[in-house]
């Protein structure tokens, strides 16, 4: 059973900065910073899914106000915890409805977090949440993953991301409902310990719908932070949407 948590309680957030060590590389982290900082300009910035404040702390130190939300209060412990963590405000809550005060210049989701809201309707709230809190001309920016489908044969629905001695994982796909959950299986002691995490994927032209609906309109799309151009055979994209100044 979840806690208040969800799917981010202690047991996770605790060691979750070294589980995913690679993406707080600054080759990974200070691209996404250069990009949003410029979108922010003289405005603040909102993060849906803060986190431990992989994204939102360096944002910080550049000078832009950040805002962040996030349902789970283990993570945004560890963000607190950090150096300038007591200087990103945090809303508690469903980043598909939660609220927070006054306007932004820029509204992120990055490393897949859209996919945590397991629904259609649920992102499609997300779109709209991040456009209440826009100030006109504002950009939305969503980096997220392009779905594996089609690295799966006929009749299979698992695709391998990391195989080891004490640790194997994987993503599984209903193509059907557009369900996936990614599988960690971990060997400790000579025990098997088993985590699962249940997402929603979703395509590029979907996500651009859910912003029509929301009264935004794509403005600029990559396979990453640096600008590389989005072809057939990216594996994620780096999408922004802007909400009309008029």
């Amino acid at each position: 059973m979840l806690d208040e948590d969800g799917y981010f309680g202690e047991d996770i957030a605790a060691g979750y900065d070294d589980s995913s060590a690679d993406m707080f590389r600054p080759e990974a982290v200070d691209p996404a910073v250069d990009l949003l900082a410029e979108l922010a300009g003289d405005g603040r910035a909102l993060e849906f899914g803060v986190g431990t404040g992989r994204i939102a702390l360096p944002l910080a130190r550049r000078g832009i106000p950040v805002h962040g939300v996030d349902l789970s209060r283990a993570m945004v412990a560890r963000l607190r915890a950090k150096p300038g963590g007591e200087d990103v405000g945090v809303t508690i809550g469903d980043f598909a409805t939660a609220e927070a005060e006054g306007e932004f210049s820029v509204a992120y989701l990055v490393f897949n977090t859209i996919m945590n809201l397991t629904t259609q309707d649920a992102q499609v709230e997300c779109f709209r949440n991040a456009a209440r809190h826009l100030r006109p001309g504002g950009r939305f920016v969503v980096e997220v993953m392009v779905p594996e489908l089609r690295k799966l044969p006929h009749g299979q629905n698992a695709v391998p991301f990391h195989i080891s001695a004490t640790k194997w994982a994987f993503d599984l796909y209903d193509v059907a409902t557009q369900e996936m959950s990614s599988n960690y299986v971990t060997l400790r002691d000579g025990r098997a310990e088993r985590w699962s995490v249940p997402f929603r994927y979703v395509w590029p032209a979907e996500l651009d719908l859910m912003a029509r609906l929301a009264g935004m309109r794509p403005r600029d799309r990559w396979e990453d932070w640096t600008g590389k151009p989005f072809t057939a055979d990216s594996p994620r994209h780096v999408s922004v949407w802007e909400k009309p100044a008029g």
